[in-house]
């Protein structure tokens, strides 16, 4: 098995909904599709986002997006991570590895002082393999829904 980890095009639009869907964001409707459309370009054209696609045997396996950001107080960026996921298939193959591994070597290569990254409570499993990669848990994460 070879896994092919590239950066998105405005090509990949459907399969990265597809992989965000099992990654539990919300549906894509039909109301939503023209401004999720546009925010999707938006996103790929934007030079301080890196998002990458794997693909096995030509089929999108994984996703990772990694925003580079600035932070007061900090002379270095920081890179955060809003979305990660492998599809059911291909975990435990290396795919995520794989787009991580990538991941924080852009963060490296743009000077980053660390990563982060949400995750829900319930997932255990990709908190395990956070772990194995040498994060730790750093805190809380709150939201409020505008």
């Amino acid at each position: 098995m070879s896994v092919v980890v590239r950066l998105i095009t405005h090509e990949d639009f459907d399969a990265v909904t597809a992989l965000l869907a099992e990654l539990g964001r919300p549906a894509l409707t039909e109301e939503k599709l023209t401004a999720v459309r546009a925010a999707y370009h938006t996103h790929v054209n934007d030079p301080h986002t890196f998002s990458l696609i794997a693909e096995v045997d030509g089929e999108a396996a994984g996703f990772i997006s990694l925003e580079l950001r600035h932070r007061l107080n900090w002379g270095t960026l920081e890179a955060w991570i809003p979305d990660f996921i492998v599809t059911e298939e291909a975990r435990g193959t290396g795919v995520g590895h794989a787009l991580f591994e990538r991941a924080v070597e852009i963060a490296r290569e743009h000077g980053c002082h660390r990563i982060t990254l949400e995750s829900g409570y319930a997932r255990d499993v990709a908190h395990k393999f956070y772990e194995r990669h040498g994060m730790t848990n750093g805190g809380y994460y709150f939201v409020m829904m505008g």
